[in-house]
């Protein structure tokens, strides 16, 4: 029964997605689909325990899955007085590039435009990440009867919009990928913060999305951008709290994730010599951190210069805030502080505030604690509170 249990288990991760891609092209509803493909994975946990795992577990989820999906169909239209349309036939042996076309088709229909941020995230680790719907609204601190809403609310607006289970045409490509990779960095950023099983999504929807569009520079950066940073996770936390880069034990670090985002990175250069790409340059910095043999050793030139290229295409206060961090190293706490306090429009984002606290603190500054206090109220992780609060309270 404990074979057949991780077997299914083993299925649902890796192969759920895809399953459910495919039945998603065959019926035309993200609900119907989700409903035939659990309804799939309860009856192996029924009957393969009995009688073995098959030689093809995902075309005998996607074969039990068509049959649940009829049957509802049929009982549906039954109970309207309609008489149901055949639904076509699933391939139970479909070739990899019909796999690739069904996962990026769904890609785009959770992440469309049409759709708000919220709804995109919450869609996408709920259809692509294969967690539950408590499970979402654990992982974005959201009440589980909020978040049934809100999925409801989506599936009902691809539905009655008509959105289009499709890859969108060349000319739209650039904008909704834009928009899918920006999803898929949120709930990345999510994880980050400590929820590790949405970082653990977060870097296999990269890598789906890479391997879907190999040739995308966003793809690319955006993978290595995230593997470079996951590459850090056995040593961000300790006991909980949170272990600034500074004082990693970087022999805890995954250097093959390293040395794979490090590719990635080139790759995405060569593939924007001229205009540089957002997540790119983001990777260059991560790769500039990663392969420093120590803090000290840190070459903060060119982490301070791949910040003044990201400038160039993504100009945003929480850019500079950051290359600010990268200025306090090289340059001092006081020269940072100054770029900080001039920054518009983040009196309510609590990681200014948290550098504030830490930047004052640096310099020895009662101002500290108060900063601290505005982190504390507009939000600041609480693991993140605890650690700024034992370092201010050595002043």
């Amino acid at each position: 029964m404990t074979g057949a249990g991780d077997a299914v288990a083993r299925l649902v991760r890796d192969e759920g997605t895809r399953v459910l891609a495919t039945l998603v092209r065959v019926t035309g509803s993200v609900d119907l689909a989700e409903d035939a493909v659990q309804d799939a994975v309860v009856r192996a946990l029924e009957t393969w325990p009995r009688d073995g795992v098959p030689a093809n577990p995902r075309g005998w989820l996607l074969v039990a899955a068509r049959r649940r999906a009829v049957d509802v169909v049929r009982r549906e239209a039954k109970r309207l007085g309609k008489e149901a349309d055949a639904m076509p036939p699933v391939d139970p042996h479909p070739d990899p590039v019909t796999i690739r076309d069904d996962l990026l088709r769904l890609v785009f229909t959770c992440c469309h435009p049409a759709l708000s941020l919220d709804a995109q995230v919450a869609l996408a680790l709920r259809t692509l990440g294969g967690l539950s719907t408590a499970e979402v609204a654990r992982g974005l601190l959201v009440p589980e009867a909020t978040m049934a809403k809100r999925l409801t609310r989506a599936k009902q607006k691809i539905a009655t919009a008509r959105i289009p289970y499709r890859v969108p045409p060349a000319e739209e490509l650039p904008s909704r990928l834009a928009g899918v990779a920006s999803t898929v960095y949120l709930i990345f950023n999510e994880g980050y913060t400590g929820r590790v099983s949405l970082l653990s999504e977060a870097v296999r929807l990269a890598r789906l999305l890479a391997s879907l569009m190999p040739d995308e520079p966003t793809a690319l950066g955006l993978l290595a951008l995230v593997l470079l940073q996951d590459a850090r996770r056995a040593a961000r936390f300790s006991s909980g709290s949170p272990v600034l880069l500074a004082s990693q034990d970087r022999s805890l670090w995954d250097a093959s994730l390293i040395k794979e985002g490090v590719e990635l990175v080139g790759r995405g250069l060569r593939r924007t010599p001229s205009i540089p790409n957002a997540y790119v340059v983001q990777a260059a910095i991560a790769a500039c951190h990663d392969l420093a043999p120590s803090y000290a050793e840190t070459n903060w030139d060119a982490v301070i210069s791949w910040y003044d290229v990201l400038l160039t295409v993504q100009d945003t206060p929480v850019v500079r805030l950051n290359r600010a961090a990268a200025v306090a190293e090289r340059d001092g706490p006081a020269a940072a502080l100054a770029l900080v306090d001039a920054l518009p429009g983040l009196e309510d984002y609590s990681w200014w505030h948290a550098s504030r606290a830490e930047l004052l603190h640096r310099l020895v500054s009662a101002a500290a604690f108060e900063a601290l206090v505005r982190a504390e109220e507009t939000g600041l992780p609480a693991a993140h509170v605890a650690h700024l609060r034992a370092r201010i309270g050595l002043l």
